[in-house]
């Protein structure tokens, strides 16, 4: 049986990487990896085990994130525990970035756009007592 360790990166095409590169960076504090090895294809950004690889895109302009009715991933989300989800909201508008707020009752989660419209979301299990 094939034993997976969890999601080692998610590729995401891009319109600018370097804008890219510094908005991952400097929204959710990714780190850059293995630039010596391959540059900026793909650009790795990644935290604890987890990463995004940012290719370029190779069209002038990509559409729009599909619909429901078409099979494609629909968001990214980064797990963090609750006090540092309790400072993301003020951090992303203060960036300029207005966050949608969701309560899954088993998580809360915050979703967002990347300036190329991929969805992100930042979510955390760790639900306030009643």
């Amino acid at each position: 049986m094939l034993r997976v360790e969890g999601i080692d990166h998610v590729a995401l095409t891009v319109r600018d990487v370097p804008r890219s590169v510094a908005w991952y960076r400097d929204v959710l504090g990714l780190e850059r990896r293995y630039e010596e090895v391959w540059g900026d294809f793909p650009a790795v950004l990644g935290a604890g085990t987890t990463a995004v690889a940012l290719f370029p895109a190779r069209v002038p302009k990509p559409g729009p994130p599909p619909g429901h009715e078409v099979l494609a991933v629909r968001h990214v989300a980064f797990r963090v525990d609750r006090a540092t989800f309790e400072g993301a909201g003020a951090h992303l508008e203060a960036l300029g970035i207005a966050p949608t707020f969701q309560d899954h009752t088993a998580a809360h989660s915050l979703y967002f756009t990347d300036p190329d419209g991929h969805q992100l979301e930042i979510t955390t299990y760790e639900l306030p007592q009643s």
